[in-house]
């Protein structure tokens, strides 16, 4: 949502369409979204749910409906492939880490840690988050219809986070990439120690953390709310003109190389 390019090595990547073999992770599954699957994790433990889960992608199937998880932990994560997951149910810790390609949608609650270091796809939860929802998120889009926890998109590094509710302290700390959408109210040291990266509040804000200061909202800035919010039914309380924008005051860019009262000012 700006121009100003960041120093040091670039994260983008360029793909050319002659080279699709190459869009995927290696070892893939070659998946079909028309064949669907369900499966009953009532009594399987989370080892065999998560080899289950790899077993039918092997088999083609490319939308499977876990149904009973019960919110055991660490539930369908390392998925490196395009997939439709849909699960009937809650979750517990760290579910759907480490992902790369799946689009999921959790009918329930989730725990600590969902989508962590999640790289692309989109994950839709229908209910409300733990804390760390999101963390060190590099892709993707991440959405919470209801209230998140502390700590959300803690060290996040890219893609998109969107909560229709409230969320609790410190979300966007360590933020370096990537944009957060909070419909509701934000808790105490929003974006502490943020590196870049923008945050949207609808509601209000307990306090901003060291480093995060208010932005201009732009006409790009709207139209990409409102492009964003529309495709998962949301909508921002007031419009989204009148979201606070949350930025980087940069001024920890160079710490470092403060003077120690400087420093204090800073801090």
């Amino acid at each position: 949502m700006h121009t100003e390019q960041l120093a040091g090595r670039t994260q983008q990547r360029f793909f050319s369409p002659e080279e699709e073999e190459n869009f995927l992770s290696p070892g893939a599954f070659d998946v079909d979204y028309n064949k669907r699957t369900e499966l009953d994790c009532a009594k399987l433990s989370v080892q065999a749910i998560n080899l289950k889960l790899r077993d039918l992608m092997a088999k083609g199937y490319g939308t499977i409906v876990l149904k009973n998880p019960g919110a055991k932990h660490g539930i369908a994560v390392g998925i490196l492939n395009r997939l439709q997951l849909y699960i009937e149910g809650s979750l517990g810790y760290f579910g759907c880490g480490l992902i790369d390609g799946p689009n999921i949608r959790i009918k329930g609650r989730v725990g600590w840690s969902c989508a962590e270091n999640m790289m692309s796809g989109t994950l839709v939860v229908a209910k409300n988050a733990g804390s760390t929802f999101g963390a060190a998120l590099r892709g993707g889009d991440l959405v919470c219809m209801g209230d998140v926890g502390a700590r959300m998109g803690i060290d996040m590094k890219g893609g998109t986070i969107i909560v229709g509710g409230r969320c609790g302290a410190f979300c966007g700390f360590m933020m370096q990439r990537g944009r957060m959408v909070i419909l509701g109210d934000a808790g105490k040291n929003l974006g502490d120690s943020m590196y870049d990266g923008t945050i949207y509040v609808g509601g209000k804000i307990a306090g901003l953390g060291v480093d995060a200061v208010p932005g201009e909202m732009t006409d790009l800035d709207a139209q990409w709310l409102e492009r964003k919010l529309k495709m998962y039914g949301l909508a921002a309380p007031k419009g989204v003109k009148n979201l606070t924008k949350i930025v980087a005051g940069k001024q920890l860019w160079n710490y470092d190389n403060l003077e120690p009262a400087e420093k204090k000012i800073v801090l």
